[in-house]
């Protein structure tokens, strides 16, 4: 690293800080416009709303944006040296434009390491408080409303409620059943069943115990019986922006236990776990192809390639929704549709590059 790599990188980290704080802080106001009528019906205390909500939803914006503020703000520095005639000063030296995209790349690299950190590890920490928040004095009071729930909480064992109320975190018509091939082994009903907080146990109300062996079958009947089931109260209650506060080992315990009861709605849990991997990657490429587009001189000015900068950034946004959107209606691979806009900038960056006068 020499004194003008130095220069460089020391523009791009500082751009990009501005970049981000101005954006962080149009979206805060965006916000807080949006959910102050929510603040004031719910009661929400002050200080509450600063440290607990605005305090972690800055980072978890700043991270969110985090590949498109690199793009932007390496258009709108490179845009800029271009405009003073200094890219031209620095080739014409005999620097190679591979050579001069060196200080961007090793600036894209840690903010791709400190960004991979971050989202795995220290943002699912401020999103726990950040949605616990919201779900106390923005949403409204959550009621599950899910009716005939089948799971599968252990192998060959199978459970079912008729449904749920997580107020009082009782269901009704609950069954157990033991299946060992296509065979049923035995089989719990009871026509009520509670979370008992103090012992951590489910109570089963007016139950009946059904036990096959062979052509040979028992009934056992019963009022109360405390058991443990791999299944918990939280189990029902609201999924808004679970997988969001879920560190990367948490995230992948959710999705074994989520595929292990054959249960829906795996494909968001999934998408987020690989996007997770694909944005550090993601700020690398579109680093590289903001250096690409403006660093040549454009008679039309800075504005021109910064707006440029804007729409190519809100495109690969666009892109990746859409994969994603597609992805969660399980018409496409989770992995692949989170790589796939990640290939096709990559592709675009590689043609671009080839462009360039040598």
């Amino acid at each position: 690293m020499k004194i003008l790599d130095w220069y460089i990188l020391k523009r791009f980290l500082q751009t990009y800080i501005f970049v981000v704080l101005v954006i962080v802080l149009v979206v805060c106001v965006i916000d807080y416009t949006e959910k102050v009528d929510d603040f004031h019906h719910h009661n929400a205390p002050m200080n509450k709303i600063l440290i607990d909500y605005y305090l972690n939803f800055i980072p978890y914006w700043a991270n969110t944006i985090s590949p498109l503020m690199v793009f932007i703000a390496t258009v709108f520095m490179t845009s800029r040296l271009a405009s003073r005639t200094e890219i031209i000063a620095i080739l014409s030296s005999g620097v190679s434009f591979m050579r001069f995209l060196v200080p961007y790349i090793a600036g894209a690299i840690v903010l791709s390491v400190a960004t991979y950190y971050l989202v795995n590890y220290v943002i699912p920490q401020a999103n726990k408080v950040r949605i616990a928040f919201e779900l106390e004095y923005v949403k409204d009071q959550f009621t599950y409303t899910g009716r005939n729930v089948h799971l599968k909480i252990a192998p060959n064992i199978y459970a079912y409620l008729e449904s749920y109320n997580n107020l009082t975190n009782t269901g009704y018509k609950f069954t157990l059943e033991e299946v060992a091939g296509n065979e049923l082994k035995q089989k719990l009903s009871a026509d009520r069943i509670e979370w008992d907080t103090q012992k951590g146990k489910w109570a089963l109300y007016d139950y009946k115990i059904r036990a096959i062996d062979g052509i040979r079958e028992t009934l056992t009947p019963g009022t109360r019986m405390d058991t443990t089931l791999n299944l918990k109260p939280s189990d029902f209650d609201s999924d808004y922006s679970l997988f969001e506060t879920f560190t990367l080992p948490e995230l992948n315990n959710y999705i074994a236990l989520l595929q292990s009861r054959g249960a829906d709605g795996v494909e968001t849990y999934l998408l987020e776990k690989y996007s997770r991997t694909t944005r550090p990657f993601a700020i690398i490429i579109l680093s590289v192809i903001g250096v690409i587009l403006s660093a040549r001189k454009s008679r039309r000015g800075v504005g021109w390639q910064v707006a440029l900068g804007f729409f190519l950034a809100f495109a690969y946004l666009l892109f990746f929704m859409l994969a994603k959107g597609v992805a969660e209606s399980g018409n496409l691979n989770p992995m692949l549709a989170v790589w796939l806009p990640n290939i096709i900038f990559a592709s675009i960056g590689v043609l671009l590059y080839h462009t360039i006068p040598r």
